[in-house]
């Protein structure tokens, strides 16, 4: 029993202005000192809402209609704003580029900080250590407008913890990092739990990120709490009531009649457990996985030159993209895309994937190369918010797309802004696809480029995305850091690094068999058999061993 909680929530019940229905509908919780807990839920569910109801966000800025009682560290938000209650809960929502104030990263650290009345001494090692902590140290002479969407991601979290409070809560605060950062984020988090004894909420779509390092999971279903209960049991809970909340890991064990557990290292334990070799025992024999054409894999920093290929929907030919007086971000790039081709850009946070899409859309001209495009390339940046202009979704885009976007006729009147992040993503993407006919010019796009079009979505939300992108027609580069997004829609993935491709193949050679740039399916088995989503690893597992070995 938690006898004195950090964040406590008796029957919070909330509508945000001119809503249909409540977000949250009667929620009951308590979480105690040091405690890391996850919220999941679909994309709606009511997450965002009740961090923002625990930084004082509700009902003191979106308004609308409260009911019930929050507390945080003792603090009543009714009594209390998000100006008091800053110096308890440190927070960072969906879009940290509404949130970074200051002209550089290390003022940004430091200004929490300074405002709390800290001594020069106090800011000074407070921002350092946050900087070490997260991996940020080297930008702290950086602009805050130069950095990349990761960096920028990584930069407010800093910010929010700087000043050590006793309540963390996020908003999918890694939704815009690469694997490698994602993870070191994570274990960065249970670091400052375990330390300080800092509470930490995290609301999480890509669960098989943090599950592991979860003491407990509350899963939110239409505002209601519909579970609380250890990562264990909340992924038996969601295996029988929420299949959509499952991690890939857990319905590979599933599938395989095997108890779900979070974490690669427990998956492959629990299958070796049943005699289910996860490894290299399976790879010596089963048969790869057959995805696309085979590309083969390039040299680190390569220059590609081919002829300018007249059938290509996208060609960019030995592209360099310097910036005056500083780094180049982009090393004579050669890319070439077919028409109705769908391709994955992926790659480290700073790798240039996002730069590399303005470059294909026009949006930045070339130091020195060419790009041409065979008609209208759309292009939809990481922030959805930036196209939301308009008092309601009906005026933002036409019936058709947003339908297409899978947001129903129980949108239309809402106001764009109070949307969640993943319902402002697809609402953005139906911004760009626009009408079926074309544009305004009755042009449409030959080329279809998205710059992390998954932040802010549920994994059902994602996979309508991935089919939706397969059914579009047009050729398709998306820069995503998510692998289970990239294994459902591409047919090929180029990664980049340092400014350059480094591999260019079939989804299922680049994304199987690697620590980070891979599915959780493919991390559990080693790359076995070329899996990478949890139904071929079930197959996969279930065939006998004698048809595994090749004739």
């Amino acid at each position: 029993m938690i006898t004195d909680p950090v964040l406590e929530l008796d029957h919070v019940t909330y509508a945000y202005p001119g809503a249909p229905r409540p977000s949250l509908v009667d929620v009951t919780l308590r979480i105690g000192a040091g405690e890391m807990v996850v919220l999941a839920g679909a994309s709606g569910s009511g997450k965002s809402t009740l961090l923002r109801v625990a930084s004082g966000l509700v009902p003191h800025f979106f308004g609308g209609n409260f009911a019930g009682r929050a507390q945080v560290a003792g603090l009543d938000t009714r009594e209390h704003g998000p100006g008091a209650l800053a110096a308890v809960v440190g927070t960072m929502f969906q879009d940290p580029e509404t949130q970074v104030l200051m002209g550089t990263v290390a003022a940004e650290l430091a200004f929490g900080l300074e405002n709390r009345g800290d001594s020069p001494p106090a800011v000074a090692r407070g921002v350092e250590e946050t900087a070490l902590a997260l991996g940020i140290a080297h930008l702290l002479d950086r602009p805050t407008a130069e950095l990349s969407g990761g960096e920028l991601q990584r930069v407010a979290l800093g910010a929010a913890l700087a000043g050590r409070p006793p309540l963390l809560v996020l908003d999918e605060p890694t939704s815009q990092l690469d694997p490698v950062a994602g993870d070191e984020l994570i274990g960065s988090l249970r670091r400052c739990n375990e330390d300080s004894d800092t509470a930490i909420v995290l609301a999480e779509h890509r669960l098989e990120r943090c599950l592991g390092a979860a003491d407990r999971v509350i899963a939110l279903v239409d505002g209601v709490v519909a579970c609380d209960a250890s990562p264990e049991a909340f992924l038996a809970w969601a295996g029988d009531a929420a299949p959509e909340l499952q991690t890939p890991g857990a319905r590979l064990l599933r599938g395989v009649d095997i108890a779900p557990v979070p974490g690669v290292k427990r998956a492959r334990s629990a299958l070796r457990a049943r005699g289910l070799a996860p490894d290299h025992e399976l790879g010596a024999t089963a048969p790869a996985i057959q995805t696309a054409d085979v590309r083969g894999q390039r040299p680190r920093r390569s220059v590609f030159r081919r002829a300018a290929d007249p059938s290509a929907a996208l060609e960019l030919a030995r592209v360099w993209y310097e910036i005056p007086s500083g780094p180049a971000i982009l090393r004579g790039v050669s890319l070439t895309l077919a028409p109705g081709e769908r391709v994955a850009l992926m790659g480290r946070n700073g790798a240039g994937k996002s730069t590399l899409l303005r470059q294909a859309a026009g949006l930045l001209a070339p130091t020195r190369g060419h790009v041409r495009s065979s008609g209208r390339v759309a292009l939809l940046l990481q922030n959805p918010s930036d196209y939301l202009i308009h008092d309601t979704v009906a005026q933002e885009a036409p019936a058709a797309a947003l339908r297409t976007a899978g947001l129903g006729s129980e949108f239309e009147a809402r106001h764009p802004r109070d949307l969640s992040g993943g319902e402002k993503q697809r609402l953005a993407l139906a911004i760009v696809l626009g009408d079926d006919d074309g544009d305004d010019n009755g042009e449409r796009a030959t080329v279809v480029c998205l710059d992390e079009p998954t932040r802010g979505m549920d994994r059902a939300r994602k996979q309508q995305l991935a089919h939706m992108l397969s059914e579009l027609g047009a050729a398709v580069l998306v820069a995503t850091h998510d692998p289970e997004f990239a294994a459902a829609f591409a047919q090929r993935v180029v990664l980049l690094a340092d400014g350059a491709p480094i591999a260019d193949g079939p989804t299922g050679q680049v994304l199987a068999g690697g620590a980070y740039f891979a599915t959780e399916t493919a991390r559990i088995l080693g790359g076995a058999g070329g899996a990478l989503t949890p139904e071929q690893g079930i197959a996969l597992l279930r065939t006998p061993v004698r048809a595994r070995v090749p004739a």
